[in-house]
């Protein structure tokens, strides 16, 4: 059966590489960017469907879960892939710190719009998270909005531990219903990931020797991939975290199940919802 497969963050990088093996692979795959120009052209070359929505703006989220709710009957994987690295901290339109919010806030906004859609499906919800939810956050859940302390590697590490500590906290609430969550580590992928930032970020993404050691878009690709294809609880355990396509490790912290908690009800807040 051809499955209907979601990748946000899919105009180029590992979501364009993912998006184009499943095509591939005859799937049905929905690619959502936020350029409207480079979303089109990955959409036109596969063949496939593609939504416009920029993270930095949640109203641009609800717009998109509503078409995709409208669209498609069944939605059996959402990839929460779209994110990146900013430079000095700014806040979005809608008033939150724009590391936080789109990395971690649109995306649980997006799944939990679709949420009775992904229950009803059986669906596998993927997270794009990174070795940075270990290396880097110095997390606190009473400055989520990094306004007592920030800096933007602390941001984007504190963001990808938010993914971690999601993923486990959709698994506790409705991996009994049916819907299976995973994060995962793509490696350092050599992409334009780094251009929206500075400072060291930029020098890492866009030299010409760092780009030569770091992990192709295929393969980052592909470790999405094969998550996407995977069968939840027997190539992949729900609620865990990956690294090249085996169980990884994170931040202690991602195992704290009040924190998790904690994440979810704020964020539940922060963007609108009633629970």
């Amino acid at each position: 059966m051809t499955r209907t497969i979601v990748i946000t963050g899919a105009s180029d990088g590992i979501g364009a590489a993912s998006a184009q093996q499943l095509a591939q692979l005859g799937e049905e795959v929905v690619v959502v960017g936020r350029n409207p120009e480079k979303t089109a052209r990955v959409a036109r070359t596969l063949g496939v469907d593609s939504f416009v929505a920029d993270f930095s703006d949640l109203s641009q989220v609800r717009e998109l879960a509503a078409s995709l709710l409208e669209k498609y009957p069944r939605i059996d994987v959402l990839a929460n892939n779209a994110g990146g690295v900013f430079g000095q901290r700014s806040l979005t339109r809608d008033g939150y710190e724009t590391t936080f919010q789109v990395n971690h806030l649109a995306p649980f906004l997006l799944t939990n719009l679709l949420r009775e859609r992904l229950i009803e499906s059986g669906a596998s919800v993927i997270q794009t998270s990174s070795a940075a939810a270990r290396l880097f956050p110095r997390f606190d859940i009473d400055d989520l909005q990094g306004e007592r302390r920030y800096s933007a590697t602390t941001a984007y590490g504190n963001a990808k531990l938010a993914n971690v500590l999601f993923t486990k906290e959709l698994h506790r609430r409705f991996g009994e219903q049916g819907l299976s969550a995973v994060a995962f580590h793509p490696g350092v992928i050599a992409s334009n990931f780094g251009s929206t930032s500075d400072g060291p970020w930029k020098l890492l993404y866009s030299g010409p020797i760092a780009q030569r050691l770091m992990t192709s878009t295929s393969v980052g690709g592909a470790r999405l991939t094969w998550l996407a294809l995977g069968k939840p609880g027997v190539d992949w355990e729900p609620g865990g975290f990956y690294a090249n396509n085996k169980r990884a490790r994170t931040s202690r912290l991602a195992d704290d199940p009040i924190v998790a908690r904690q994440l979810w009800e704020r964020s539940a807040v922060l963007a609108g919802l009633d629970d």
